[in-house]
């Protein structure tokens, strides 16, 4: 492991245990260069997941681009990063125990939204103006007048 601070790659671990959610191993390090101590986090590789774009093209599934998808869409709204993170944590795990090896982007983007619904609002509505590809106000108002039915109900 490298060192984040200098680079240097003669870290030892300090502390390890498991983290709140129960999926991972949080380890204390310590550089042993520059002696300053940072965080990192073990996670199970289960199998690699690949994602079919709505153009026909396939990649390999990315957690960063879901990682930094969700803050967008959460940017300057009352929603914690540790509820962002149990968000994306969520949607891998229903990825990776529903999916078989191949997934749609536009079920992924299902997922989001369901996250998104019970979390905030408005975050919902940017990421679904983007994901639905809204053309007008009359998109918008549809959503949220969809919004505002499960709300009711």
């Amino acid at each position: 492991m490298n060192c984040p601070f200098c680079g240097a790659d003669d870290t030892r671990v300090i502390n390890s245990r498991v983290a709140a959610t129960g999926d991972s191993v949080r380890r204390r390090r310590e550089c042993q260069s520059c002696h300053r101590r940072f965080t990192t986090f073990e996670y199970v590789e289960q199998f690699e997941l690949v994602v079919t774009k709505r153009n026909g093209a396939r990649e390999p599934f990315s957690l960063q681009k879901l990682e930094s998808g969700l803050p967008k869409a959460c940017e300057k709204r009352p929603v914690s990063p540790q509820t962002i993170d149990k968000m994306v944590r969520n949607i891998e795990r229903t990825l990776m125990t529903e999916a078989d090896r191949e997934v749609s982007s536009e079920e992924i983007g299902r997922l989001v939204l369901k996250e998104l619904k019970e979390v905030d609002h408005v975050a919902y509505l940017r990421f679904a103006s983007v994901y639905k590809q809204f053309h007008d106000l009359q998109d918008f108002n549809a959503e949220i007048r969809s919004l505002l039915k499960t709300d009711q109900a």
